[in-house]
């Protein structure tokens, strides 16, 4: 699919003048609640099974791209024989690999992405987030247009090998400490819209929103865009329940868009052991107050 800049704003306008947010909320049969678990190595599997979680998110560097099916047959059999399902991974594109600005390179990041999506499928995976602040953040003073229409050509160029293997693609919004580029959910939504794929969606990071103060709004604006979900609490990054964050207004709007995915807790961790039990009750609390 060949991107310019008037097919990019044709899409992206007409999004615009029809909001994604003015939705029916579907109707509610079965209580909300979601699969739990976290961004962790399946060395800790079986310990976080007898707590309590559902599935583990591992780091695409696990997945060995850019090593050869013989150099990854170990690996691949340690995460196949993993005590809980490998929904998705995160750490998508090295810094090095730039996915816009003067020196992209889509080309070898196609080649990398492919054994990241052929490997994700043999062991279970479901997700990819692409969150990869080096790999997207914009030299100072490059057009934010010719960045959109290199970010919506890639993510054109990925999707289709993605769903190959049956890979969600899901773009992760960061804060502005981590990228000057896709800070906010809406922002992201405007892009997926000129994408039109349906494996290509979003990761709402709740860390990320609270840091830049927005609202949950976003996300009943970005309906079935919102594909994943990490959570961790504002401050330092904690895991729920440390500091007693309240994040039920998000989860309120994951529940009242239809939201089917998991949450994956994506936060720092002081004692794991005696944390994630906690996090786990506060989490699974807190979406059962919600309306």
């Amino acid at each position: 699919m060949t991107i310019t800049r008037r097919t990019f704003l044709s899409v992206a306008g007409a999004a615009v003048a029809a909001p994604r947010g003015l939705w029916s909320p579907p109707p509610q049969v079965n209580a909300f609640a979601p699969k739990i678990g976290l961004t962790r190595g399946p060395d800790q599997a079986k310990s976080l099974a007898s707590m309590g979680a559902d599935f583990i998110e591992i780091g695409c560097g696990l997945l060995m791209p850019g090593k050869s099916d013989e150099e990854f047959a170990g690996r691949r059999k340690q995460l196949k024989e993993c005590e809980l399902p490998i929904h998705g991974a995160n750490g998508f594109l090295p810094g090095r690999m730039k996915s816009t600005g003067p020196r992209a390179d889509h080309a070898v990041i196609a080649a990398y992405a492919t054994d990241i999506f052929r490997r994700g499928e043999e062991v279970g995976m479901k997700t990819v987030t692409f969150g990869s602040s080096g790999s997207r953040s914009l030299p100072e003073g490059y057009p934010r247009a010719d960045a959109d229409l290199q970010f919506v050509a890639l993510l054109s160029r990925l999707a289709p090998i993605a769903a190959r293997y049956n890979i969600r693609i899901c773009v992760e919004p960061l804060q502005k400490s981590e990228t000057n580029y896709i800070q906010y959910v809406h922002e992201a939504t405007r892009l997926i819209d000129a994408v039109q794929q349906p494996n290509v969606g979003i990761t709402a990071d709740i860390f990320h929103m609270l840091r830049g103060e927005e609202s949950a709004e976003s996300i009943r604006g970005a309906g079935e865009y919102i594909q994943h979900v990490h959570v961790a609490e504002l401050a330092k990054r904690t895991a729920p329940g440390v500091d007693g964050d309240d994040f039920t207004p998000y989860f309120q709007a994951l529940k009242d868009i239809g939201y089917a995915g998991p949450i994956s807790m994506e936060c720092r961790w002081d004692d794991l052991n005696k944390q994630f039990p906690v996090a786990l009750e506060t989490v699974r609390t807190q979406l059962g107050s919600l309306k």
